[in-house]
């Protein structure tokens, strides 16, 4: 028996009595082999699998994002108009991170945008709008205004899922433009309907905050929910299998093992508490019910994106919202557990800022379901992307037709 173990290889537990009396004999190879568990859970730690789609309609947003702050600084300026030799200090006081005459070039490079032309008197160059940004803002602020009864109500869902029925008014101010909200939303629609919303300063803080006047058990419907309807009356699923599942799309090259498989399936049949109820009155301290309070938060981020325009917003603006909707400390992690949910962009501002998209309101980079506002802000991407050789053909013709006109005019 000594000299069969003295040749052999043994896959042992090295926990078991066998294994410790083994040790003790000499010229034994022994291979320990930690016992294999299959989990059928989530892994808490997932690594984030790109999907170019998305960053590459965050490539397009950072050039807009810097297009827009040179809207501002323009329409700031008397006549809505800028020297050219201004730019360089202007955009260093507001911190556009630009370095010295890199302003200029950039309003070059989308002559769609901005129109360099020279003073008649002052024989110095200048910048101004052209036609077509200037109708493509007007129609964004005509978008907003009339879609501000929308507004009204998606903001009374925002203050109803604070566990607290209150929210503070500047988180929502820093994220009105995901909202739909008018810059001036403190007057045109807080303090305009005063039976939805109360404008109260917290004594501790001296902080402003939204509170909710009543509770509408209609508003109390996520839009999760409407999904499923549809999803069983349309495709006769079972209603077991829908009644608490979320849509799952998992970006290319995501690995989904057999276990994985499993684990989500059951994650999708796990019941949880709705986003709008109070859950104050509940033991949270079980492990079914830390189960249910996660998936929850999963609810809550996935109702907030729904309520956003462009089902999209900074993952740091989702933080803000956090204490009062019990939230996971470290979002990140969290979202990256549900990558076929959400998807997480760091593109778009040099990896500053991490953008959450909610994957299933988006099909081939556009929103299924547009609405004006987010119709009238992509015009603007359009005049970003079209080419500045069209804008050189566009104002040949311009030229054309004005020489055409004064012959006429001579004749």
């Amino acid at each position: 028996m000594k000299s069969f173990l003295r040749n052999a290889s043994i896959t042992l537990n090295p926990k078991s009595k066998l294994a410790t009396k083994l040790l003790l004999l000499p010229s034994i190879h022994l291979i320990f082999v930690k016992p294999f568990s299959q989990s059928t859970s989530i892994p808490t730690k997932q690594d984030r699998v790109r999907d170019h789609g998305y960053d590459n309609y965050m490539e397009v947003e950072k050039k807009i994002r810097k297009v827009v702050k040179f809207h501002s600084l323009i329409l700031s300026q008397p006549n809505n108009t800028i020297p050219i030799s201004l730019l360089d200090t202007l955009a260093r006081r507001l911190g556009l991170g630009f370095k010295q005459h890199e302003p200029g070039a950039f309003l070059l490079k989308f002559p769609h945008v901005f129109e360099i032309y020279e003073h008649p008197v002052q024989r110095i160059l200048y910048c101004r709008l052209t036609r077509k940004a200037l109708d493509q803002i007007r129609h964004e602020h005509e978008a907003v205004l009339a879609q501000i009864p929308d507004a009204v109500t998606r903001l009374r869902k925002l203050v109803m899922m604070s566990n607290t029925g209150r929210i503070r008014l500047e988180h929502v101010r820093i994220a009105r433009t995901e909202f739909g909200l008018p810059e001036d939303f403190e007057y045109s629609v807080i303090l305009k309907y005063p039976e939805f919303f109360k404008l109260i300063d917290a004594e501790e803080t001296r902080d402003k905050y939204i509170e909710i006047v009543d509770r509408e058990a209609s508003l109390s419907v996520c839009a999760i929910e409407r999904v499923r309807e549809i999803e069983y009356r349309s495709k006769g699923i079972d209603a077991e299998d829908v009644r608490f599942s979320f849509v799952v799309n998992f970006p290319p090259g995501f690995k989904i093992g057999k276990y994985f498989r499993i684990a989500v399936w059951k994650w999708q049949r796990l019941p949880y508490w709705s986003p709008y109820e109070d859950i104050s009155g509940y033991d949270l301290r079980s492990l079914e019910a830390q189960k249910r309070l996660e998936k929850r938060a999963v609810a809550c981020i996935h109702e907030l994106l729904s309520l956003t325009v462009e089902k999209k917003i900074t993952l740091e603006r989702i933080a803000h919202f956090r204490n009062v909707m019990n939230l996971p400390k470290k979002l990140k992690e969290f979202l990256l557990q549900h990558q076929g949910i959400f998807y997480i962009s760091t593109r778009g501002n040099y990896g500053k800022l991490h953008t959450v998209f909610l994957r299933e309101a988006y099909k081939r980079g556009e929103l299924v379901e547009p609405n004006d506002v987010y119709l009238a802000r992509r015009r603007l991407a359009e005049l970003v992307l079209m080419s500045p050789r069209k804008a050189k053909v566009d104002a040949e013709l311009v030229n054309y037709r004005n020489g055409l006109d004064d012959e006429d005019e001579i004749e």
